[in-house]
């Protein structure tokens, strides 16, 4: 755990959906030519989005992101740079022997300790924190929520040390709670707050509604080219086949953190479209919230993606579909759907001063693209109807 959480990690891929796929699988009244104009811009705008250098994808260590783009290329897809909420020239200054590698030897996989990454900590935190209005208070655990007597909202939260011992047990009140805890978190605290009554009268449809975001994730061993032992990264290039927006999917390459030997394997990644629904259930003699996912839930954007990605990889190596060892996805979505459970502005229905304005929020997908600039675009959205509407009546 970190403050600015997955942002931390993530790779930082900041894609909108076209307007056909984002009006084939997002609720229709979001509006996407006002979030186009204006809300998408404004994400980009504060975390300071651009692309790589081109002087930066011709040094050794993004060898396996010129491979990846010739090879897609030859295989007759279309191929751009991604946008990144990175400061390139931190990379360059690796390059130079001016900084400890992250971005170039693979090592930003799992995070980036040198600077340059315009992660959740150094924008929107730091921009509030500015505003001397916001408290981040580290060390907080949150272990569940209920609605007290008089309608305010209750917060239960371990404080913890660095080690994750508890010191200290704490109920923290509000007049309005706002859960952003991810799509997983979100969903199963306020299904657990309604299974056990913590919460009374929460909707019907909560804890459906999650998806995967359609991501499927490919280990690619090449014994035709070295990807050298260090790849540069986090993701440089994609490809969109987006023409279809009910099978619309996106391939990128990404770089793996350094293994300390050369393996010949870089890391494919397709972000589909979720169809298919999975949904949290709770268990009264565990107390604990699970997920349920439909078995071969989104085969058909698979496919799609499996198609593309063996076509590009074709030739003497091997494709691990990783899928297939441990069902996973990067960009879990949902369990508290705008549309069911909350308005397009994240009010619960039914439940005065109770929001949710993360991945929660979104039904299952973005459209072929990787999700954080849609949540963040949608919480935009969210926010300036809310500021004009519930700020200084219930926030």
């Amino acid at each position: 755990a970190g403050v600015g959480g997955g942002s931390l990690v993530y790779q930082g891929m900041t894609l909108e959906p076209s307007e056909a796929v984002f009006h084939t699988w997002l609720p229709e009244k979001l509006d996407h030519a006002r979030m186009h104009r204006v809300h998408y811009p404004r994400v980009a705008r504060m975390l300071r989005t651009v692309t790589a250098p081109d002087d930066l994808i011709r040094s050794p260590n993004y060898h396996a992101a010129r491979v990846f783009a010739e090879r897609a290329r030859r295989a007759g897809y279309g191929v751009e740079k991604i946008p990144m909420p990175i400061d390139w020239d931190y990379a360059l200054a690796e390059l130079r022997g001016e900084m400890k590698p992250s971005y170039t030897n693979g090592d930003c996989a799992l995070g980036v300790n040198n600077g340059g990454k315009h992660s959740v900590d150094v924008t929107y935190i730091e921009r509030a924190e500015a505003t001397g209005k916001v408290t981040v208070a580290t060390h907080h655990n949150v272990t569940g929520v209920a609605r007290a007597k008089d309608g305010r909202w209750e917060v239960h939260v371990e404080r913890t040390d660095d080690a994750g011992r508890t010191l200290e047990q704490k109920v923290l009140t509000t007049r309005a709670l706002i859960m952003a805890a991810g799509s997983l978190n979100t969903s199963r605290l306020l299904v657990r707050a309604g299974a056990t009554g913590a919460v009374p009268d929460l909707p019907d449809g909560l804890g459906e509604g999650w998806g995967t975001n359609g991501d499927r994730i490919y280990a690619w061993t090449n014994l035709e080219e070295d990807f050298g032992a260090e790849q540069g990264g986090p993701v440089v290039y994609g490809s969109k086949d987006w023409a279809d927006p009910t099978h619309a999917n996106t391939v990128i390459q990404a770089s793996l953190p350094p293994l300390g030997l050369d393996t010949r394997t870089t890391m494919l990644v397709g972000f589909g479209v979720s169809a298919d629904r999975g949904r949290f259930r709770y268990d009264s003699l565990t107390d604990s919230v699970s997920l349920h996912w439909p078995l071969g839930g989104d085969a058909s954007s698979y496919r799609h993606i499996q198609r593309r990605v063996a076509a590009l990889s074709r030739g003497l190596g091997t494709l691990t579909d990783t899928n297939l060892l441990v069902n996973s996805t990067w960009h879990p979505l949902g369990g508290a759907p705008m549309g069911t459970v909350c308005d397009l502005e994240g009010r619960v229905r039914g439940q005065r001063g109770l929001y949710v304005l993360d991945g929660a929020l979104i039904p299952g997908t973005t459209g072929a693209c990787n999700p954080s600039m849609t949540i963040a675009a949608v919480a935009e959205r969210a926010m300036d109807t809310l500021v004009a509407q519930d700020v200084g009546t219930v926030i």
